[in-house]
């Protein structure tokens, strides 16, 4: 008798994504390319510009004047912004780029997060991970994913990564040794994830791309 092997990404533990919530289009934004929370804040990537906006009241209480065409992230004082080929480190309250550094996929970046003195890059196409040093940019390892990789985050030493090919999107958790999905999140038809960013908590918020808006996620129990 012949067994088929089933992919990893059928084997999953598969449920629909709870979409707790919506914000934006915010005015005067474009594409949401990235996203990252500082505790309090959500922070979006709107093409021209980086916003923050309060997840309680929905309002925009920051903007500052940078572009980025991909991921989004922040250490605990400093915002990253992927913007084509560098990934720039910003002061978010004078907006000062105070360095730089390259981007490992010299500008086919798709998602970015900070975890323990990391950064993390997804590479959309090459559906892959890399653990960066934030100083220079050399690429510490590398993890492969099965799909599309576009945003990327940690949790609780969970690493969860947005995917988008076509008209499908989910958020899925995979395995950081082996790449192999471990739980996944399917997104409504038509409901794509760009940016993505655990809020620490029971949250995650997504990117929405060219629908302008972000959309907050409820993250699953662990079991």
């Amino acid at each position: 008798m012949h067994s088929k092997t089933t992919p990893a990404s059928r084997r999953a533990s598969a449920r629909p994504a709870e979409i707790v919530r919506e914000y934006g289009p915010f005015e005067g934004a474009g594409r949401v390319n990235g996203v990252t929370h500082d505790g309090q804040r959500v922070w979006a990537s709107v093409g021209a510009q980086i916003l923050a906006f309060d997840p309680a009241s929905g309002e925009t209480t920051r903007t500052l004047e940078h572009a980025g065409d991909a991921g989004t992230a922040f250490d605990g004082t400093h915002l990253y912004q992927i913007a084509e080929a560098r990934i720039d480190k910003i002061d978010p309250v004078s907006g000062d780029v105070v360095a730089s550094i390259p981007a490992p996929g010299g500008g086919s970046d798709s998602g970015l997060t900070w975890a323990e003195g990391s950064l993390w890059v997804g590479q959309y196409r090459d559906r892959k991970i890399h653990q960066i040093d934030p100083a220079t940019g050399a690429v510490r390892r590398t993890i492969e994913s099965n799909s599309f990789v576009t945003g990327v985050t940690w949790v609780d030493g969970e690493l969860w990564h947005g995917t988008w090919e076509g008209d499908a999107s989910d958020i899925r958790r995979i395995d950081p040794a082996t790449g192999a999905v471990l739980e996944r999140l399917d997104m409504p038809a038509g409901t794509g994830v760009s940016g993505l960013e655990s809020d620490g908590a029971d949250l995650f918020y997504c990117g929405g791309g060219e629908s302008g808006k972000v959309r907050a996620v409820r993250r699953p129990k662990a079991a």
